[in-house]
């Protein structure tokens, strides 16, 4: 393969234009403040927009029904001002409640908390070595692909862990290293939000897409699991197209790999050790404790009697309602008791201090989040109380339905926006926490439930993950990167990507329409597609 600067200077226009967009696109987003500061901006810009909208006396007629909820006795939604005494008294009385309620924050540390005993005990990295190191090398793309996605329930594992795992295998088969990279790079994050498993982000997305939705109706709940069915199908999808963008495109246009070109000796023998006997046993019963929770919960579940179901209700959503508000401590549990089990025959794990000091590690890189969580939940808070979310949403939506954008091709729009968003504000609660008081409502205004709402963001927030140096574990892509090939530009590593994201945009959008639309199928379980439901 040419030296990058050599490719960049034989690139056709067509591609030097693209490049000078994204670098474009870079320099905007490095204009932007840390997403901390950006959100305490954004709440102190509510405050003050409240007190210039109130005193101009800004109203919308509102458009829910007599009797409903929330609905001022003269009909008309008014902004109201933090801009004053009574503001200033509310944001102060509130400010410790704002945070420690703010929805995502317990839901997200809870499911943390096993995901933390999971990973540290050595469970998930086996796992993944399992799948990827005893696959036929002819299924190994597609292998490191899906084992992508499906990492994305141990939060960052799959970028820490099987990305660089996946370039020393295919340098190990005599395959482009960066090539095998880009695979799990495209399954780790472009998959983001596809996933057999109810994950960490699940919750996350979930708590603040109930936020959202409460500004229309106080009573809606959204249960971590809204989107598992939509995502659960869309792994495959992401599969497919990740294995074919892979050896379709990617690999023949990364040509035969030059060890030369590395920046450092290659010595992966450590990184390819297959498990060994013990680890494989302590596997085995990790898999059997797993079983044994899946068991017992659908038994406390499926049955009439089951613990799990409300008492006197046998049908419907309302009958599983404890089982889908305990999702988050099921999945707390289904990660923790296997974790264990693993690292207690493995022999990473002897006491309850080592599954106390998992714990105490998975909260200690959270840190930066809960910071990030104080903020949002003001923003979000202060948003809330001056009704700004709501009469967007009525604006909004009155302009859909003036220029008859009100079926289902406003989706199409609103996953471009996603998108777009995503290149300059990589992180996915930040992003969705900014756009969900928005459009949550007013897409809820013109037909559509939170539930497939919350799905199409899904979409266009992984797409654009693989091009936007403003996603979080980038620079970390491009270290791994460059050690196989040495001064590695930002610029190739988009070029390299770029073709993933535009696959999964177009077929994920696709499937998208089909499922919902085509098919009609719900995006979860006890998820409708419209608002509100039937």
């Amino acid at each position: 393969m040419p030296p990058a600067n050599d490719r960049d200077r034989e690139a056709p226009a067509r591609r030097r234009a693209f490049d000078r967009f994204l670098d474009g696109v870079e320099w905007l987003g490095n204009l932007l403040p840390h997403p901390v500061t950006l959100f305490a901006l954004l709440a102190l810009f509510i405050v003050l927009l409240s007190g210039l909208l109130a005193g101009l006396g800004l109203a919308v007629p509102d458009p829910r029904p007599e009797g409903a909820p929330g609905r001022a006795a003269d009909g008309m939604i008014e902004v109201v001002s933090l801009l004053n005494g009574a503001g200033l008294r509310r944001i102060l009385e509130n400010l410790v409640t704002n945070f420690s309620g703010f929805a995502p924050l317990g839901t997200v540390l809870v499911a943390m908390l096993g995901v933390g005993v999971a990973e540290r005990s050595g469970l998930l990295g086996a796992v993944i070595r399992a799948m990827v190191l005893r696959a036929p090398p002819r299924l190994v793309t597609a292998v490191i692909v899906f084992a992508g996605v499906v990492s994305n329930t141990a939060a960052e594992m799959g970028y820490v862990v099987l990305i660089p795992l996946a370039a020393a295998i295919f340098l190990a088969l005599g395959r482009h290293p960066l090539a095998g990279l880009a695979a799990a790079f495209c399954g780790v994050s472009g998959g983001y939000s596809a996933n057999l498993l109810i994950g960490t982000v699940d919750p996350l997305l979930a708590g603040i897409t109930e936020a959202a939705a409460h500004i229309i109706d106080p009573d809606y709940f959204v249960h971590p699991a809204v989107n598992w069915y939509f995502m659960m199908t869309s792994t495959v999808i992401i599969t497919v197209l990740g294995t074919w963008v892979t050896l379709s495109i990617v690999e023949p246009r990364l040509g035969r790999y030059d060890p030369a070109q590395a920046s450092e000796n290659l010595d992966e023998a450590r990184r390819l050790e297959p498990l060994t006997a013990t680890e494989r046993r302590a596997l085995a019963w990790a898999g059997a404790s797993a079983l044994g929770i899946a068991a017992l919960v659908a038994l406390m579940v499926v049955p009439s009697w089951g613990a799990l179901r409300t008492p006197g209700v046998a049908e419907g959503i309302e009958a599983i309602l404890p089982f889908l508000r305990g999702i988050v401590a099921l999945v707390f549990v289904f990660f923790l008791v296997p974790g264990f089990v693993y690292g207690r025959l493995a022999g990473t794990m002897r006491s309850d201090r080592d599954v106390i000091d998992a714990m105490a590690r998975s909260m200690s890189t959270l840190g930066l989040y809960i910071v990030l969580v104080f903020f949002a939940a003001q923003f979000v808070a202060f948003f809330g109380w001056t009704q700004l979310g709501q009469i967007v949403a009525v604006l909004g939506a009155q302009f859909l339905q003036d220029i008859g954008l009100t079926g289902p091709l406003v989706f199409l729009p609103f996953i471009l926006m996603c998108m777009l968003i995503n290149l300059s504000l990589g992180s996915a609660s930040a992003q969705w926490a900014v756009t969900a008081p928005i459009f949550v409502p007013m897409l809820m205004l013109v037909g559509y439930s939170p539930e497939v709402i919350q799905a199409a963001y899904r979409i266009g927030d992984s797409t654009t993950n693989l091009i936007t140096p403003m996603m979080s574990y980038f620079g970390l892509i491009l270290a791994f990167a460059s050690k196989y090939v040495r001064n590695l530009g930002i610029g190739t590593l988009i070029a390299t990507m770029l073709p993933y994201t535009i696959a999964f945009a177009l077929g994920w959008i696709a499937w998208f329409y089909v499922w919902v639309f085509a098919l009609g199928l719900p995006v979860g379980p006890a998820a409708p597609t419209y608002y509100p439901a039937g």
